[in-house]
């Protein structure tokens, strides 16, 4: 009987950490930190043109203040860099006119 009780007290011992695992693991779920950690990482993956320093980027993703949809942010900054792109193209056009010396007009 001693030499179950002991026998019982190691295997709880080695199932603790385990369940303290996983109570854990279902704090974070709860938390949305899982679902956070994921989707930053994907958002990672799916960079084009990968950070020099990913823990940065992990950062500043999740440092975004609460509320700020980063998704919208980031199709608009990518409108605007199109938008950038296209007005610098005009300017060189415009310029490339002037130097000819034939308004477009």
């Amino acid at each position: 009987d001693r030499l179950r009780k002991m026998a019982d007290a190691a295997l709880s011992q080695l199932q603790a950490p385990d369940a303290k695992k996983e109570e854990f693991r279902a704090y974070l779920s709860k938390a949305g930190v899982i679902d956070a950690l994921t989707k930053v990482l994907v958002g990672l993956y799916e960079e084009p043109e990968k950070p020099a320093n990913a823990i940065d980027f992990i950062k500043m993703t999740l440092g975004a203040p609460s509320g700020v949809d980063v998704d919208a942010l980031k199709a608009e900054n990518e409108q605007l860099r199109q938008k950038c792109d296209e007005m610098e193209l005009k300017l060189a056009e415009a310029e490339k006119k002037l130097a000819e010396g034939s308004p477009d007009e």
